[in-house]
Formats: structure tokens, sequence, C-alpha cells
């Protein structure tokens, strides 16, 4: 299911130019996988899954950390990217299951990404 969605993504002009540099590579070589899965529940519970966050469609940077370049590549940095591409409703809380599907996604275009 997430290849599905991959490969819509990879089409759109916008969310297909995000990729991971050299940087970011190192960066999820030195801290390994696991450690960047937790960071990418830790984003996705605190600044995404509650029903309309603060600064929606803006809590979201677009560098600093490959999580955030991997949240826009997948339409997983805010809630109304997150009603378009995968049909969540945005005024209710996201719940374990579509936080759990939200990282998937994430860590499988990060994944694609090394």
């Amino acid at each position: 299911m997430t290849t599905d969605i991959l490969e819509k993504l990879a089409k759109s002009k916008f969310r297909s130019k995000f990729k991971l540099n050299e940087k970011d590579k190192d960066y999820i070589k030195s801290k390994g996988l696991e450690t960047i899965e937790r960071h990418a529940k830790d984003f996705i519970s605190k600044r995404i899954a509650p029903a309309n966050p603060t600064n929606d469609g803006k809590q979201t940077p677009m560098k600093w950390h490959p999580v955030f370049k991997a949240q826009h590549a997948t339409a997983t940095c805010c809630r109304n990217c997150i009603f378009k591409w995968h049909h969540f409703d945005k005024d209710i809380d996201l719940t374990s299951s579509q936080q759990d599907y939200l990282v998937s996604i994430i860590m499988e275009w990060i994944k694609n990404q090394l």
C-alpha cells in the first residue's frame, strides 16, 4: 500500500523535488534507522496528530532534518496535505494506526533515498 502512494507522490512536481543530500544520508547512517523512526513518530505525534494543530501548514520546516524533507515528499507535513493525499479528516485527532501508517510512508521514502 505504501508503494502505491509513493508512486503517486513521485509524479507530483512539488513532492518529487525533495531529496536527501549526502549530509542527510550521513546523519541517518550515524543515528541509525531506528532513531530516525523514533524522530518521525515524535514529529507526527506532536506536530501532526492533533486535530487542527497549531500553525498547521507551517509546522514542518523544509530543511534541518531528513524526516522534515521526507514529510514534504510524502505529503505528511500538515493536515491539509494529509487530507488531500491520504484522506484523513483534519478535524479529528489521528489514531495510532493512522500515525503508524504515516510513519511507515516516511520511513519507506527515506529507505528508498538511501
